[in-house]
């Protein structure tokens, strides 16, 4: 009878330890996160797990008790050094290692098959344990969020994809990655300079030269330009031209030319640009430096490469 006490004692000795290291390293933020998505476990766990002060309060309590209980018990049946020495070694070996090791691996599958246990033990604990949470409520407050810098962030991304347990593959770490760091990326980096920038004279007459130059630039629109190419006006809608008439200029056409285009700074961030395109409905911005001079353009397409650490190419792009 006394072996099975003692068994008894150290298997509950290894379940409050366990429980504690096991559930305390669950994070609150990510047991919400699994509850919504589904996770049984994390949905049991959560509602107990939220409550951190008297959680730890209770499981303490009970592992403390029960380690004293066994020690008193052992010197009832052994001399009182041989009874520290089983009951130290016991409590090591049985009662921390072994629990803390394998409850801590499996701590959301252990805490869920167990929760029963860990809610009688809060009852059964709550005259004691309540008041000493509700203490170190007042003076620790609430847990802390877990929170992440973008390179952390980065980093457990590129973990999960080279982990044959997530589903995240090569091309979303990519495309997540650019998505982290664009916005701290300014529009010059992307922006197509103002000398490699094809762009059309007010004046410039809808002929057929005109149109072969500009399919074979292969852009959908074009900046418009009066007197010299620095002054920019418009913003020429290459579709628009098919329903005009010939012969006549630029500036003569009824759609083809928005002369309410989006200017932007080359200093500007790419996140905030990407936010006025989609406001304004442009997919194309004229970019100036500090004196409003014209130094390029941004495309809604730059953008987007940028997110997604790709280029774009279309049936216009040559090979290179």
């Amino acid at each position: 009878m006394e072996y099975i006490i003692s068994l008894v004692l150290v298997l509950l000795s290894g379940l409050f330890s366990g429980l504690t290291l096991g559930l305390l390293s669950l994070d609150t933020q990510s047991l919400a996160r699994r509850a919504r998505h589904g996770d049984e476990n994390a949905k049991t766990i959560y509602p107990v797990r939220q409550n951190g002060n008297l959680l730890l309060t209770t499981l303490l309590l009970g592992n403390v008790a029960v380690n004293t209980t066994l020690s008193i018990f052992l010197g009832t049946i052994a001399s009182g050094l041989i009874a520290g020495i089983i009951a130290t070694a016991l409590i090591v070996v049985f009662g921390e290692i072994i629990p803390q090791a394998v409850i801590s691996r499996y701590a959301l599958w252990f805490g869920a098959k167990t929760i029963w246990f860990t809610k009688l033990a809060i009852v059964l604990c709550f005259p004691i344990a309540w008041p000493i949470s509700k203490v170190l409520d007042y003076f620790l407050g609430s847990e802390l969020p877990t929170t992440y810098s973008k390179s952390e962030l980065m980093d457990i991304i590129s973990e999960h994809e080279n982990s044959e347990h997530s589903d995240i593959d090569a091309d979303e770490e990519r495309i997540l990655h650019g998505a982290l760091q664009f916005s701290h990326v300014r529009v010059r980096e992307v922006m197509t300079p103002a000398k490699d920038v094809v762009s059309a004279d007010e004046n410039q007459k809808l002929t057929d030269d005109f149109f072969e130059k500009i399919t074979d630039s292969g852009y959908s629109r074009i900046p418009v330009y009066s007197g010299n190419e620095s002054n920019i006006i418009g913003i020429l809608y290459v579709k628009e031209l098919l329903v005009e008439d010939d012969d006549i200029s630029l500036r003569q056409t009824e759609d083809a030319v928005d002369k309410k285009f989006l200017r932007v700074r080359g200093n500007d961030m790419l996140d905030r640009v990407l936010a006025r395109m989609l406001k304004n409905r442009q997919h194309l911005a004229i970019v100036q430096n500090s004196q409003k001079q014209f130094i390029g353009v941004v495309s809604m397409e730059d953008i987007i490469e940028e997110i997604i650490q790709q280029e774009i190419e279309d049936e216009d792009d040559g090979d290179e």
